[in-house]
């Protein structure tokens, strides 16, 4: 064994140049592996921070027992508390002081008269609480609100909106109230919670816009006397608290709210890394396994001389295992600083793209930098053990033959394997996707698609090649056609180098056909539900925004030009024992400017104990029109409703429907997320909307759009999304451009005596170079070709699985133009990867480059 490593690390001395694509592939794929877990403890550790920090003076926080849950809801809404019970709290043993926290949501309108924030992290008010030991903010600048119209806004807010202390603006309550800004306050040190953003107003401000009658808040926060711990204090709360209202701890509260960062934000945004994390590294893998496999051939007779002189399989195969190894070991500690070096960087991005970092030194665990570095370690010589294998099995005859290019074809036995796995692939997919829907069916049989894809690759590379290539005889002549029998040599190397484009692309292509059905889906659903002529909408990605005011909608209905308006609302209930959104909204209305399929019964008498389902919902429920269901509403009471319509559709108007005047007696801050406006016949499209837009322009300006652009608007998370897919994607990319460009200087290695003679015999620099960049151009052509159509069926797949896993109807949609974008890139990726290779080529002498062996 020693002899074995003492071989490989003189080989990889003497040629470092061979592995220098697989040192950059295992670089960068453990670099942004552990960029993403730094990132992620130092975000995870940060909010823990700030939270800990902003509530270290609140030891209890009272609050309702009673809450409701909704599906894809991870806190529920709770019932308010009685503002008065702070008063009775203050007098229990142990309690030094008690201040009630009303809280809802409230958006600021910056210097320009732009709402500031609501594109995803909430945008909050509440009362300012004059204890600075039990208010979560404090404050930096200015004087606290004295009298009503008087807020303090956060840090964070003030600089995104322009804003400072003295100035004048509007927050949207949803009802817009004028505010005059006295004072800016920090939370935990921090200009804000991410980039939350929070309003304190007056106690009686607060109760007037933020709920539903005075005298009610959303918790208790209670600070303990000296001596008395957080768990005594909940144990004396505890029996002073009347029926359905509990006490927890501070420290319980605060790990609340920090899971509820980490579990609904961090979590979801590490994994989403980590998974182009190992998509980086799948492409990784073939670009390592086809470098060791061409070396393995290169060396086969020099291994062929070894075994000859004694040395025993296991020793040959040992020698190429220590050689990835030595690689991975000395390619993942690179990476693992620049992991640290790519958290750094992105601590150092977020607050310039408008996420503020919490400020803290980076947390760098052992889990963090072991992990990467085994990851890089086992996916390195992972990839080179069948090389390593096929080295061990040389034998010693070899050693009388030259070592030649490997020019193996595709064998009959790969042909089959191939098709009978394709087929299996193709069968468990359709199956998944149509016979019985199934997203875990159609992943497995996603799965076995793309492996059906690499075993068939050397057999599909020789056709692919050929048809790809044919143009390149008639505009590029000789070169172009010697281009192209060169990419034909060995259809296995072909192909092993074109799969790693393959996978990138194919991502690539998948998101990009997910996201179009996306848009296209949501374009049909608004189509097809939505009958209005203009839309008033609130922001439609995200949890931030305040609504729309419930007045806005019969003011809208007020204008001559108009024939109907009609709001819809949001509230929520237990239907039956689970927790369901209600649609609050006036039903005859609705069913004018939506269209509900086909309606059961009458949506125009719902009253005040009906309520309309959707039929999906009603068959769950085995409710039917004219059935009793029971609902319980956050304020602890629970009605019988009849079921007076059982409707079609429920994509814009939801499953549950109920009137305002149901709603009112338990509703909690009111607000709409929807007006629907249709104008009366002879009214043009820009005069009904100019008359909206004036209606509007009092209640915050929201946005008046027809229905293409609110259709184009609510898809506008799904290009934020793709741009970042993008971004992230362009990893994987460069690491197979690395890969085909390592293969291609492999290959020209082998083929030195062949380019001197070529050159001999009269071929310029500039055509050698322009042979080789072809050749590369068409080992990305082929693997992007492949990339387009694996990605295009996966993204079917996704879209139909998704169709049948929803009630929602999804609509599959091929966008051609970015998918051309896709295939152009991937072409001019191969132009790029060819550049390095061509130029050495180029530079050969051409008396050595015959002389050699």
């Amino acid at each position: 064994m020693n002899a074995s490593v003492r071989l490989s690390l003189t080989s990889l001395r003497a040629h470092k140049r061979r592995f220098a694509g697989t040192f950059s592939a295992v670089l960068l794929g453990v670099a942004f592996l552990a960029g993403t877990l730094v990132m992620g403890d130092t975000l995870r550790a940060s909010f823990d921070s700030m939270f800990a920090g902003a509530s270290s003076g609140t030891d209890a926080v009272v609050r309702s027992g009673n809450v409701i849950t909704t599906p894809g809801e991870s806190q529920g809404t709770r019932r308010p508390v009685a503002a008065s019970l702070a008063d009775d709290l203050a007098k229990v043993p142990g309690v030094a002081a008690a201040a009630p926290n009303i809280q809802g949501a409230g958006q600021l309108v910056d210097a320009h008269g732009e709402p500031i924030g609501g594109q995803g992290p909430p945008t909050l008010a509440g009362n300012w609480i004059d204890d600075p030991e039990l208010n979560a903010y404090q404050l930096a600048d200015g004087r606290t609100p004295r009298k009503s119209g008087e807020v303090v806004i956060n840090r964070g807010a003030a600089k995104t909106g322009d804003l400072k202390v003295g100035d004048t603006t509007t927050l949207r309550t949803p009802d817009p109230v004028k505010v005059t800004i006295v004072g800016l306050a920090t939370f935990g040190g921090e200009d804000g919670m991410a980039q939350t953003t929070f309003t304190g107003m007056t106690r009686a401000d607060a109760e007037k816009y933020l709920t539903p009658k005075p005298g009610e808040a959303s918790t208790i926060q209670v600070r303990a006397g000296p001596g008395v711990s957080q768990q005594e204090l909940v144990d004396s709360l505890t029996a002073a608290l009347p029926k359905g209202v509990e006490a927890i701890t501070g420290d319980e509260s605060a790990q609340e709210n920090t899971d509820m960062i980490s579990g609904q934000f961090l979590s979801l945004f590490t994994t989403f890394l980590l998974v182009f994390s190992g998509v980086a590294l799948l492409v990784a893998t073939f670009s390592i396994h086809n470098t060791f496999a061409i070396v393995v051939a290169q060396r086969a007779r020099e291994n062929a001389l070894l075994r000859a002189l004694g040395a025993a399989r296991r020793q040959i195969a040992a020698a190429t295992l220590v050689e990835a190894t030595a690689v991975a070991v000395v390619a993942s500690a690179a990476g693992l600083a620049g992991g640290i070096g790519i958290a750094a960087g992105l601590q150092a991005l977020f607050p310039a793209i408008g996420f503020p970092f919490p400020e803290a030194d980076l947390v760098i665990s052992p889990l963090s930098m072991l992990l990467p570095l085994a990851v890089g370690i086992v996916v390195c010589v992972g990839s080179a053990l069948l090389p390593a294998l096929r080295a061990g099995r040389t034998a010693p005859l070899a050693a009388l033959r030259d070592s030649s290019v490997d020019d193996s074809g595709a064998s009959r036995r790969r042909a089959v394997i191939g098709g009978v796995l394709g087929a299996a692939a193709i069968a468990v997919t359709l199956v998944g996707v149509l016979a019985s829907p199934s997203i875990t069916l159609a992943g497995v049989g996603a799965v076995l698609v793309l492996a059906s894809f690499v075993v068939l690759g050397p057999v599909a590379s020789t056709s692919a090649v050929r048809a790809l290539g044919a143009p390149l005889d008639r505009l590029r002549g000789v070169t172009g056609g010697l281009a192209r029998r060169n990419a034909l040599r060995s259809p296995k190397r072909t192909a092993a180098t074109a799969s790693a484009l393959m996978i990138g692309v194919a991502v690539v292509s998948l998101f990009t056909v997910f996201g179009a059905s996306l848009k296209a889906t949501m374009d049909q659903t608004v189509n097809r539900s939505f009958a209005g002529d203009v839309a008033v909408s609130t922001p439609s990605f995200g949890a931030g925004g305040s609504g729309l005011s419930p007045k806005l909608a019969p003011a809208i209905a007020e204008r001559p030009e108009v024939a109907t308006s009609v709001g819809l609302g949001s509230g929520v209930a237990d239907v039956e024992g689970k927790g369901r959104a209600l649609t609050v909204a006036d039903p005859a209305a609705l069913a004018k400017s939506f269209d509900l399929g086909t309606v059961g019964g009458s949506m125009g008498d719902l009253g005040k104990n009906g309520i309309a389902i959707t039929r999906t919902e009603a068959d769950k429920q085995h409710l039917a029109v004219g059935d009793t269901a029971r609902l319980a509403f956050t304020d602890g009471k629970k009605e019988p409703f009849t079921v007076r319509a059982v409707f079609g559709r429920s994509e814009l108007a939801g499953d549950y429907v109920i009137s305002r005047e149901a709603w009112a007696p338990h509703r909690t801050q009111d607000a709409d997320r929807l007006v629907s406006v249709t104008f009366k016949d002879g009214v043009s499209a820009a005069d009904g909307t100019k008359a909206v837009e004036k209606v509007a322009a009092a209640y915050g300006n929201p946005d008046v759009q027809t229905r293409d652009a609110y259709a184009q608007s609510s898809a506008s998370g799904i290009d934020m999304m793709l741009t970042l897919v993008y971004a992230l994607l362009a990893l994987a990319v460069v690491i197979a451009l690395l890969g085909i460009a390592n293969t291609l200087t492999l290959a020209l290695h082998e083929r030195t005596r062949e380019l001197g003679l070529l050159r001999a015999v009269g071929q310029t620099r500039g055509q050698l170079r322009a042979m080789v960049r072809w050749e590369s151009v068409l080992v990305a052509a082929f693997g992007t070709a492949g990339g387009l159509v694996l990605g295009g069926f996966l993204g079917w797949v996704l879209v139909k699985a998704s169709d049948g896993a929803s009630d929602s109807a999804f609509a599959f949609a091929l966008p051609p133009v970015q998918l051309a974008v896709v295939a152009l890139v991937g072409l001019a990726a191969g132009g790029l990867a060819g550049l390095r290779p061509a130029r050495r080529a180029a530079r050969l002498d051409v008396l050595r480059a015959i002389a050699t062996e």
